[in-house]
C-alpha cells in the first residue's frame, strides 16, 4: 500500500482546505479500506472527518429531520423519532450490513460509497467505470447487475440509505470552496450515460456536509423491503422504498424507489402515476409493480430480478398504504 498522510480536520473549512488532487475523505472508513485494500485508490492524502464539528447532528427540527452525514447507521436506525415518523429509513440503516458494520458506517459514506460490482472491485479488469472502454458484465458474469438503465453500465447503487432518502424527497448539502448547494437526492446520482466514471455530483474538492428529510405529509405511510439471498448479511437482490399518501381512501401521491436494479436509486415514476387517485389494494399494486418494471432489460443471468422487483414494490407500497398483502 503507498504510504499516505494523515489529517484530522476540527472544522469543514480545515478539510475543504486539505482536500482536492491526490485527497481522499474518510469518514466511517468502510468503503474507503476497502478500496485501498483492493488497489482502486492509491491517495497521498486521507482527510478524517471523524473529528469534524457538526457532521454528526441526529435531530427534529420544524417537524423535518437534520441528518449530518457522520451519523452511523446504527444510530440511525435505533432512533426513536426515526423509527416512528420515518420507519422506510430506519428500516433501510437496519437491514444494511452487519451490526458490527453499521456501528462503524455513516450514512454519508453509505451514500456515497463506490460500486460493489465484482469487476470494478478488480484491478484485472479495466472497465468503463476505471477509464477503459468495456463493460465486462454487459457480456459476462451479471447474476447481481442492473436490469434498468444498465448500458453502458450495468453496476447497480450500492446503498440502502439513498434509496429511502430518495423516497422521502430529502435534501442534501454540499460545501465546496466556491461556498455551499443544496440539491436533491434524487439528483445527487449520475447515470453511467451521463459520466461513466462518477456516482455522484460531490466533487473531489467538496463535502457532503448535511441531509435535510421533510417532515411527512398527513396521511403519509411508508415501507422499505429489501430481498436477499442470506438474511444474516448480503447485498440486496431487490430493495423498495414506498412513500404514500392517502386521503379519503385514496392515493393523493406515492413515491416509489428501486435499489439494487439501476446504477442510481431508481424513481418508478411510471408506477406512482399508476397509483394516483386509486384504492390501494392488491390489484392497483400489482399494477404498479408491473409499470415500475416495464422498461427493464435483464441481462443473460439476471432476468430473475424483475420478477423479485416487482414483488418488493407489490410488498412495499401495500406496507406503505397500511393495507395487509
Amino acid at each position: 500500500m503507498k504510504r499516505f498522510e494523515w489529517f484530522d480536520p476540527a472544522t469543514v473549512e480545515e478539510a475543504l482546505a486539505r482536500l482536492g488532487k491526490g485527497a481522499l475523505p474518510k469518514a466511517g472508513g468502510v468503503d474507503l479500506a476497502d478500496r485501498l485494500e483492493e488497489g482502486l485508490d492509491a491517495p497521498s492524502r486521507i482527510v478524517n472527518l471523524r473529528r469534524v464539528a457538526g457532521l454528526d447532528v441526529l435531530r427534529e427540527r420544524e417537524g423535518a429531520l437534520d441528518l449530518g452525514p457522520l451519523v452511523t447507521l446504527a444510530r440511525l436506525a435505533d432512533d426513536g423519532a426515526v423509527r416512528a415518523r420515518w420507519p422506510a429509513l430506519a428500516e433501510a440503516a437496519l437491514r444494511a450490513a452487519t451490526p458490527n458494520v453499521r456501528n462503524q458506517a455513516t450514512v454519508g459514506g453509505n451514500l456515497l460509497q463506490r460500486p460493489r460490482c465484482g469487476y470494478f472491485r478488480q484491478a484485472d479488469f479495466p472497465c468503463r467505470r476505471k477509464g477503459g472502454t468495456t463493460c465486462f458484465a454487459l457480456e459476462g458474469r451479471n447474476a447481481y447487475h442492473a436490469v434498468l438503465a444498465n448500458d453502458p453500465c450495468a453496476i447497480v447503487h450500492p446503498s440502502d440509505a439513498a434509496t429511502a432518502l430518495v423516497a422521502y424527497r430529502a435534501t442534501a448539502e454540499i460545501a465546496g470552496s466556491r461556498g455551499r448547494r443544496t440539491l436533491p437526492v434524487e439528483d445527487l446520482f449520475v447515470l453511467p450515460e451521463e459520466d461513466v466514471t462518477r456516482e455522484h455530483r460531490v466533487a473531489p474538492d467538496e463535502l457532503l456536509v448535511g441531509l435535510r428529510v421533510p417532515a411527512p405529509a398527513a396521511g403519509a405511510g411508508s415501507a422499505y423491503v429489501r430481498i436477499v439471498e442470506r438474511e444474516s448479511a448480503d447485498w440486496p437482490l431487490a430493495a423498495v422504498a414506498a412513500v404514500v399518501e392517502t386521503a379519503a381512501g385514496r392515493c393523493e401521491r406515492a413515491s416509489i424507489v428501486l435499489g439494487a436494479a439501476a446504477p442510481i436509486p431508481w424513481r418508478a415514476r411510471e408506477a406512482e402515476v399508476v397509483l394516483a387517485g386509486q384504492v390501494v389494494d392488491a390489484r392497483t399494486a400489482s399494477l404498479a409493480a408491473r409499470a415500475a418494471l416495464a422498461g427493464a432489460r435483464p441481462l443473460s443471468e439476471n432476468g430473475y430480478k424483475v420478477r423479485i422487483l416487482e414483488v418488493a414494490v407489490k410488498r412495499a407500497v401495500l406496507a406503505a398504504a397500511g393495507v395487509k398483502a
